[in-house]
C-alpha cells in the first residue's frame, strides 16, 4: 500500500509507520517540521503535498497540538485550531483529488466520553458531554464528517492511553514510579482505558483491510481503575511501595510542570465494541501481560 500519515512524527505517528514499512507499504508523512524525512505541510493550506494523496491507498490523520500543556485561552485555541484545520485542509484535498485514497482514518479520542467510574462507554451507549475536552472531540468529528468524498470511507479513530516505551504517558508514569511516587492518584477509582502500542497498530490495519465506517473505540477491552493500573505497575517494575498524591498535590504538581490534571484524573471507562464484533484479535487484553511484555 501507499500511506499518507498527517502529523506522523509524534509517537504514534512513528510507530505506525515503522508497522507498515515492515510490511513492504510505502509510508509518506507529512509534517510541520523541515526535514529530508518528511514532507512539509503546515496544517492549514493545500500545498504541493497533496499530490500525494493521488492514487494513494490510505490517508491516516494524527496531526493536532498535544494536550500534555495549560488550558490557557492561548493553549486552548490552538489545541482546538490544530485539530479542526488539518482536518478541514486534509477533507479539501481530498476532494480535488481524481483517485482519493479509498480510506480516511483520523484521530479523536476516548475522552469525548463522560468522567465515568460505571458506565462502560462502547460506541453505540457512550455519553458525550460538554466540558473543553468533550467539546473538542465534537468538533473534531463534526469537521471530519462534514464531507462526504465518493468511495472513500472515513472512520474516527476514539482512542486511549497508548502504552509505549517511545513516548505517550508511560515513560513518566515509569519514572514517578522509580521515585516511589507511584501510587493512586487522587482517589484511585477513576478508569484508566488503555491499549498497547503494538495493538494500536494492528487495529488501524484491521480496521484499513475491514468494511467498517463511523466511529470506532481503539482501546483494550479490560479498563483498570487508577489504584490497580498503579498497582500493576509497580509489580511490572519490582517497586515495593508508591506514595499516592492527593487532588491538591497533583494540581500543585501540574502547575508546576506545564500540564492539567485532567489527564490522570478524569475516568476513561471505554469498550471497543466494534473492534471485537468485527473480529478484531488483542494480542494484549490484560494489564498485566501489556506492561511484561513492555517492562
Amino acid at each position: 500500500m501507499k500511506m499518507i500519515i498527517a502529523g506522523g512524527t509524534g509517537f504514534l505517528g512513528k510507530s505506525l509507520s515503522r508497522y507498515f514499512k515492515s510490511k513492504g507499504d510505502e509510508v509518506i508523512t507529512l509534517s510541520r517540521k523541515h526535514n529530508k524525512n518528511n514532507t512539509y505541510w503546515d496544517g492549514t493550506t493545500i500545498g504541493d503535498w497533496s499530490q500525494h494523496l493521488e492514487g494513494a491507498d490510505v490517508l491516516i490523520n494524527l496531526a493536532g497540538k498535544s494536550v500534555d500543556c495549560r488550558y490557557t485561552d492561548a493553549n486552548k485555541k490552538a489545541i482546538l485550531n490544530s485539530r479542526i484545520d488539518s482536518t478541514r485542509v486534509l477533507n479539501e484535498a481530498m476532494s480535488q483529488c481524481k483517485t482519493p485514497p479509498k480510506v480516511f482514518l483520523n484521530a479523536s479520542t476516548a475522552t469525548i466520553y463522560i468522567h465515568s467510574e460505571t458506565q462502560l462507554n462502547t460506541e453505540a451507549n457512550g455519553i458525550i458531554g460538554d466540558d473543553f475536552s468533550m467539546g473538542i472531540g465534537k468538533a473534531w468529528e463534526k469537521e471530519f464528517f462534514s464531507t462526504t468524498i465518493p468511495e472513500v470511507r472515513k472512520v474516527a479513530l476514539r482512542t486511549s492511553i497508548v502504552l509505549g516505551n517511545d513516548g505517550g504517558a508511560l515513560p513518566k508514569m515509569k519514572m514517578i514510579t522509580r521515585l516511589g511516587m507511584g501510587g493512586k492518584q487522587g482517589r484511585g477509582h477513576q478508569k484508566i482505558s488503555w491499549i498497547h502500542i503494538d495493538d494500536f497498530c494492528k487495529s488501524i490495519d484491521f480496521l484499513i483491510q475491514s468494511d467498517l465506517d463511523g466511529v470506532v473505540n481503539i482501546t483494550a477491552p479490560q479498563p483498570e481503575t487508577n489504584i490497580d493500573f498503579m498497582s500493576q505497575l509497580r509489580k511490572s517494575m519490582k517497586m515495593p511501595f508508591g506514595i499516592s498524591q492527593p487532588v491538591w498535590l497533583l494540581e500543585l504538581g501540574a502547575m508546576m510542570i506545564g500540564t492539567e490534571t485532567e489527564l490522570l484524573l478524569k475516568s476513561r471507562n471505554v469498550y471497543p465494541q466494534r473492534l471485537l464484533d468485527s473480529g478484531f484479535v488483542f494480542e494484549y487484553e490484560q494489564l498485566e501481560d501489556c506492561l511484561s511484555d513492555l517492562i
